[in-house]
């Protein structure tokens, strides 16, 4: 094992500490990981991504089960047009779109790029959520029984072309989209999106196993460094807040954002 696989591992057990320290934000390391630090083509990166998340998330689930802080009716109304719309972006979409993407008559990106440029811009969306979001004020258990239903699967649908493209878990879009559409308080909201994010990413890479070769060995191995963090992260959450940390790794992820937009410009 090369000095460079050994980075990886770091960090996935990176990954996974994020994800248990503040509930979130660590899937959208695992594809510049794959792509910067260990040379996998987006493509399959960001199917690997899909892989990690939501076997991270599913050990995520089960803890949050058994605390009964999952929304189940919340969840598979969200999930099932989310996870019919990543399976149809892995699939379909992403085998579908060329190699060279012409914008303008002198002006070309590569699939390469322009897979990593929409990456960059969700990451610094979600940098900003990071950085600016309330960790939610809605803890009224008695929340609304009444959902948007069409409202609420036009938006799972859209987080699930995103999830698919991009092979991030989108928990925050889907945290948002759940306290605010669906009315139920931020701690819920945060456990039933692991429950979604998992059942998403783990159906959207089923799209992928027939498209691309999986590295089984190296997928396995490089989640389980990933789960293992989780359970690291959990238990230091113990001794640290993790709310005081979000605002920090939010800037972090700013930062890689910006380094991915000049990055894959300096290619053009």
């Amino acid at each position: 094992m090369g000095i460079i696989e050994i980075f990886g591992y770091v960090g996935a057990l990176l990954i996974g500490i994020v994800l248990g320290l503040i509930g979130g934000g660590g899937s959208i390391l695992t594809v510049p990981i794959l792509v910067y630090l260990l040379h996998i083509h987006p493509v399959t990166a960001t199917a690997y991504s899909l892989f990690v998340v939501g076997s991270s998330a599913l050990v995520g689930t089960v803890k949050n089960v058994k605390k009964k802080k999952v929304d189940f009716k919340a969840a598979f109304i969200f999930a099932i047009p989310a996870f019919i719309a990543v399976y149809i972006s892995r699939k379909y979409i992403v085998p579908a779109i060329p190699e060279e993407i012409v914008l303008f008559t002198y002006f070309t990106l590569s699939k390469h790029t322009a897979i990593m440029l929409l990456f960059a811009i969700i990451m610094l969306l979600s940098s900003f959520a990071m950085i600016n979001g309330r960790n939610g004020d809605v803890e009224n258990e008695n929340y609304a029984t009444n959902l948007n239903i069409p409202l609420i699967i036009i938006q799972a649908i859209l987080i699930g072309f995103i999830t698919g493209i991009i092979g991030a878990g989108g928990g925050f879009l889907i945290i948002p989209a759940l306290v605010m559409l669906v009315k139920i308080p931020m701690k819920r909201a945060v456990a039933t999106s692991l429950l979604i994010v998992s059942i998403n990413s783990l159906i959207g890479f089923l799209g992928d196993v027939q498209n691309i070769e999986i590295d089984w060995v190296f997928l396995l191995l490089f989640s389980a460094f990933s789960i293992v963090g989780m359970y690291i992260g959990l238990y230091l959450n113990n001794f640290i807040e993790g709310k005081k940390l979000k605002k920090g790794f939010g800037w972090f992820v700013l930062a890689m954002g910006i380094y991915i937009l000049i990055k894959e410009f300096s290619r053009q």
